[in-house]
């Protein structure tokens, strides 16, 4: 009897657990179905236009998404070149160097700023990182000026000023990860390295190389917080539908043109090219995610097969 009731406890354990696995892929795609059908006006009227055209005038019905687009992709990856090192930085201090009086308040410090809400950074960043950001353009020299990377208009609204607000949102999530990772490293690995007369930079190398697969996925991931970031780009990116190098013009992201735009769209066309918006933000992640898999799974199977490889070295010395 006894076999029979743990025998059925297992099974309703499985079932709970794969019921509520199923109902999150379902609600995945669920989403991405509403998506669809929401965006097919603009979806007939416009096609693969929406994605590759410029011009964004609801006043005339005419919408293309790929300002948006690059200023949602611009913002995000100069955030997370900026936010990676110092991420690695902050965790490999914390975890290998920091003194243990040190730790938990430095541990918790990075957590709350993980914790603080997106409308506080933009709150902080118009009035503290904007008025910094002008203050650099008014330093610059006319001839840099001139340059495309940095002309614009001198207001500090500008992608600089988003980028470095995703930045510093950024960094906690990616430092918290990438701690996590180290202190997975074996203490056989330090200690190994330690008794070849290892220095303790050439110990923390060997802790990075060894927790590389998973620092990966702590970056992915700040990419994915910084590529769905809403309010606090909003408030410091100039909304200003234009593709542009320069760090200081003004521009735009998919997910600020839906949060100021869907509560005034005029018309179901224009809401449903918001939607559209939303659906080639859902894309765009999705991608990013399956993109950073890959690359996981192919740094992961290249160290899988370089440990035989080493086995087989070692062997006919011993």
């Amino acid at each position: 009897m006894s076999h029979k009731r743990i025998s059925a406890g297992d099974f309703l354990f499985k079932a709970a657990t794969s019921t509520f696995a199923l109902i999150l892929a379902l609600l995945v795609i669920f989403i991405g179905v509403v998506l669809i059908y929401q965006s097919m006006p603009t979806i007939r009227e416009f096609g693969l236009n929406f994605w590759r055209t410029k011009t964004w005038d609801p006043v005339v019905g005419n919408f293309g998404a790929l300002p948006f687009i690059w200023g949602t992709l611009y913002s995000s990856f100069i955030a997370v070149l900026i936010a990676a090192p110092i991420s690695i930085g902050v965790a490999v201090f914390i975890s290998e160097l920091c003194p243990s009086s040190l730790k938990q308040p430095l541990v918790f410090l990075t957590e709350l700023l993980a914790a603080i809400p997106s409308i506080v950074y933009g709150l902080w960043g118009i009035f503290v990182l904007v008025p910094a950001v002008r203050a650099v353009q008014m330093m610059c020299p006319e001839w840099l000026r001139a340059v495309p990377l940095f002309s614009g208009p001198r207001n500090g609204l500008s992608m600089l000023s988003a980028s470095l607000i995703l930045t510093i949102m950024v960094i906690p999530f990616t430092s918290s990860v990438a701690r996590e990772v180290l202190k997975a490293v074996p203490l056989a690995q330090r200690e190994a390295s330690y008794a070849l007369g290892a220095t303790r930079w050439e110990v923390t190398k060997v802790a990075l190389h060894y927790a590389r697969v998973g620092i990966v996925g702590a970056i992915m991931l700040g990419l994915g917080r910084a590529i769905g970031e809403t309010m606090a780009v909003t408030m410091v990116i100039g909304n200003n539908p234009t593709m542009s190098l320069s760090l200081f013009a003004p521009q735009y992201t998919m997910a600020s043109v839906i949060a100021n735009e869907m509560l005034e769209a005029a018309d179901d066309l224009h809401i449903s090219a918001l939607v559209e918006i939303g659906l080639v933000l859902f894309i765009v992640t999705f991608l990013i995610n399956a993109a950073s898999r890959l690359l996981i799974y192919g740094m992961t199977y290249q160290k899988k097969r370089k440990a035989p490889a080493a086995v087989t070295t070692l062997e006919p010395a011993a």
